[in-house]
């Protein structure tokens, strides 16, 4: 029953490694996914292993996923011109992946950086540790800004329903005044009162 069970799971895991992604068209071993308005985020996550062409220019992309391409053994032939790609961090594993691929000039042709404004333009596989750095910092000074815009906010935020707390505490300590100096007079007129039938009434018995 075991060596069933696995026995499917394998042909299954096989007709998937097989199938052609969608909204990509297959032929033979080329996968051409090419100006489907594909984003990073829209994209396979995968491809037919026996891939040797695959077709990725003129979409929306700005990184490839981490490993997305390295389990294709049999592909020789890759365009992705034509896409806005962020040279951040995110581009770190594309940039590793086009310096191994020294037979194949056409795989990085018109990979160029979209942003930021100091790489536009530069080639992919031609930036430098160095500028890949800057612009992993570049990154992370836009996210601390954005943290610190929400942490602002934040602050805001709770400064105003300090002071609704203050105003609506006082409020309440001088309606709860006045309702105690109201009680207090109502027991105090009470009281005269009974005085004033007592006295009438003693009158009137003598």
């Amino acid at each position: 029953m075991t060596t069933h069970l696995l026995l499917c799971l394998l042909l299954l895991g096989g007709h998937r490694s097989l199938a052609c992604p969608d909204p990509c068209s297959c032929q033979g071993g080329r996968v051409d996914c090419s100006g489907r308005s594909l984003t990073s985020g829209s994209m396979p996550s995968s491809f037919p292993i026996g891939t040797t062409e695959l077709r990725l220019h003129e979409n929306l992309l700005s990184t490839l996923p981490n490993g997305l391409l390295d389990d294709l053994t049999s592909l020789r032939s890759v365009s992705l011109h034509g896409n806005p790609w962020i040279c951040d961090c995110g581009i770190l594993y594309l940039r590793a992946w086009l310096r191994r691929q020294t037979t194949d000039v056409a795989s990085y042709l018109g990979v160029n950086c979209s942003s930021p404004p100091s790489l536009r333009g530069r080639s992919v596989v031609y930036l430098t540790e160095e500028e890949v750095l800057q612009s992993c910092h570049y990154w992370y000074c836009n996210l601390a800004l954005a943290s610190l815009g929400s942490l602002v906010v934040f602050v805001a935020v709770q400064a105003a329903l300090l002071v609704a707390l203050v105003v609506f505490l006082k409020r309440f300590e001088k309606v709860t005044k006045e309702a105690k100096r109201t009680t207090e007079e109502s027991f105090t007129a009470g009281d005269g009162l009974r005085e004033n039938d007592y006295e009438r009434l003693k009158d009137s018995s003598i």
